[in-house]
């Protein structure tokens, strides 16, 4: 029964996928993922029912405390550790479904993994490091090894140190050589587990200038940092506490908020997509949502007293809206459509849960007061100008 219902809710995410990405594919899906661990205090619940996507060509950061999961989670999606209960698949194989030797064997051709301490093997050159993925995977032809392991090496710019022994070059050029042996069997999917973090700012700057220059021509990424500068640059972040995802943009709309307050919002937050030009809130309509633009972006619209429509503002990703109506009472005082061209996805808070956020914490409520100020005398200002 769990299974069957698992599998609607991945056929579900995929077809919302498609419409939003267009070609794009989900090249990671969590369905319901829960961790147990076993231990002398008694079961301890690593990961709490965690449902996400990645679609490729996606630079993720996952951040979070020491002991908050981002090493659980990594090891779900690497098939280096398996689910409790829940699914897991990564670039269309259900890795919860393979044996040791089926999952070793996808690994090495699927996944790309860059481990913090470099773990190069000391007797083998560099050249020889990177070939290793290859041997092991037999993607390409024996011949082609070296002449694509030297590619690699040049790609990361440590090709003059081919011959030599891990121990000869310095940790930045290891960790170099880490990500060229991770490209080996030219994975869709690279993953990084503190790659930055033993190397001095200038060389992880390079390392993360490289990750970028990856993601531009393709590859997906996931990279656990606790380097929140570097957290910032990506395309999106993971952010973990206490075994569950706390929206993204929850927490940076919101900065006010306590990490247990984004959790417990986080869990009734529902993700909607909208297609292409449709109607998320009606003028005139009661409210009973608060929503905040995750991907994409929506139009304000107001209609005239002759009936023409005017587009008076546009709201993108981290921006929202329903919280004057519901705040402040009445029915919808704007029409709120998806973009016309792309869609929207928005995650949604039910009134009930709203209400609570805000008497709970006094600042939000006077940081969602400013902006209903500020927008009011916008729509007042628009409503104008349509006459």
């Amino acid at each position: 029964m769990q299974k069957a219902a698992s599998r609607k809710k991945r056929e579900k995410t995929r077809e919302s996928s498609t419409g939003q990405n267009g070609n794009l594919r989900n090249l990671i899906e969590l369905h319901d993922v829960i961790k147990t661990y076993k231990t002398d205090a008694g079961d301890f619940m690593a990961l709490k029912d965690i449902d996400l996507t990645v679609t490729e060509g996606e630079f993720v950061a996952v951040i979070g405390k020491s002991g908050s999961g981002k090493s659980t989670l990594i090891n779900m999606i690497t098939g280096i550790d398996r689910p409790t209960s829940g699914e897991v698949y990564v670039d269309d194989t259900g890795l919860h479904d393979l044996s040791e030797g089926q999952m070793a064997k996808w690994r090495g051709r699927s996944l790309g993994i860059i481990f913090q301490f470099f773990q190069l093997l000391p007797t083998l050159t560099v050249v020889e490091n990177v070939m290793l993925p290859m041997d092991f995977g037999n993607v390409f032809n024996p011949r082609e090894r070296r002449a694509r392991a030297t590619h690699l090496l040049d790609l990361v710019d440590v090709a003059d140190q081919a011959n030599k022994l891990p121990t000869m070059i310095s940790g930045g050029q290891q960790q170099r050589v880490a990500i060229a042996r991770a490209l080996a069997n030219d994975p869709p999917i690279v993953v990084a587990d503190e790659p930055t973090g033993n190397l001095d700012s200038k060389t992880a700057e390079a390392v993360f200038e490289l990750f970028e220059r990856l993601v531009a021509e393709g590859k997906t990424i996931l990279m656990v940092t606790h380097d929140q500068d570097l957290a910032k640059r990506v395309t999106r972040t993971l952010i973990i506490s206490d075994g569950e995802i706390i929206e993204e943009y929850l927490a940076r709309t919101f900065p006010s908020l306590s990490e247990k307050q984004l959790v417990e919002t986080t869990r009734n937050l529902k993700r909607q997509k909208y297609a292409p030009g449709a109607v998320i809130i009606q003028e005139g309509s009661p409210p009973d949502r608060f929503y905040l633009i995750t991907r994409g972006e929506v139009e304000v619209v107001f209609q005239s007293s002759s009936g023409q429509e005017f587009v008076v503002a546009h709201m993108g990703v981290g921006q929202y809206f329903g919280e004057i109506e519901l705040l402040r009472g009445g029915t919808s005082i704007a029409t709120i459509r998806a973009n016309p061209h792309a869609g929207v996805e928005v995650a949604a808070l039910d009134r009930e849960t709203f209400d609570r956020l805000v008497a709970e914490s006094e600042a939000t409520r006077a940081e969602i007061d400013q902006v209903i100020q500020e927008r009011i005398l916008e729509h007042k200002t628009g409503r104008e100008e349509a006459g």
